[in-house]
This record gives C-alpha cells, structure tokens and sequence, in this order.
C-alpha cells in the first residue's frame, strides 16, 4: 500500500509542526497555570483553622498574572499564524496570476498552431490540384 502526500508550498510543513509544538507547549504551561491557581486558592482550606477568608488581592492578582500569560502566549502565536498566512495568501496570489498567464500563452500558441496547420493543409491541397491538372491536361 502507498501513501500519497498532496502537494504542498515548500517549508510549509515544519513551520506547522514548531506551531503545534508550540501550541501544546502554550496549553501545558496553562494547565499547569490553572492548577497552581486552584491549589493555591483552596490551599486555605487544607491548612490549620482553615476557616479564614483568602487574601482576594492576592487571588485576584494570581488570576490576573495566569490570565496574562495565558493570553500572551495566545496572542503572539495568533499573531504568527496570521502573518503564515498572509505570507501563503500572497504566495497563492502570485501562483494564480502565474498560472493565468501560462494558460494565456498555451492557448495563443494553440490558435497559432491551428492557423499553422490550416494554411499547410490549403497549400497542399492547391499543389494537389496543381499537379492533377498536370496529370490530366
């Protein structure tokens, strides 16, 4: 059995696979993010008389800080994969515009090609008169 790749832009390839290794990087270090946030906010209750109130500056400023870098991290790899994408966009462009001029230039050559062979076919057909009225006359 074989395996067929589709044709792809060249370096295309290894640039999404540093994105999605960057991404699940990104997802882990918010997981671990989340979970420190939560140990830390309940941390209160596990400790002796942990009945008290937790700091909510504290907690607001820990959110604040995981929220942060949560969206750093999201912002900046969006903000990567939309200038990708905008590089392949304009990429594509130029392809099609190559691709319509190429088109353009195979079918003047065909109709030149036609004309061609019309005016061979003509001339020949003459010479074959030509020399059947020899033949004949």
């Amino acid at each position: 059995m074989s395996v067929m790749r589709s044709e792809k832009p060249e370096g295309t390839e290894p640039e999404l696979e540093g994105n999605v290794a960057a991404a699940t990087a990104a997802a882990t270090e918010v997981e671990a993010g989340i979970r420190e946030f939560v140990r830390n906010d309940i941390a209160y209750l596990r400790r002796p008389g942990g009945g008290e109130e937790p700091n909510p500056e504290a907690t607001a400023s820990n959110l604040n800080s995981l929220i942060q870098r949560v969206a750093g991290t999201s912002l900046s790899e969006i903000t990567n994969l939309i200038s990708e994408l905008e590089g392949l966009r304009e990429w594509l462009h130029a392809e099609g515009q190559r691709v319509q001029r190429e088109i353009s230039g195979y079918a003047h050559l065909s109709q030149t090609t036609i004309k061609s062979t019309r005016m061979i076919a003509d001339n020949v057909a003459q010479w074959k008169r030509a020399a059947d009225a020899v033949r004949n006359g």
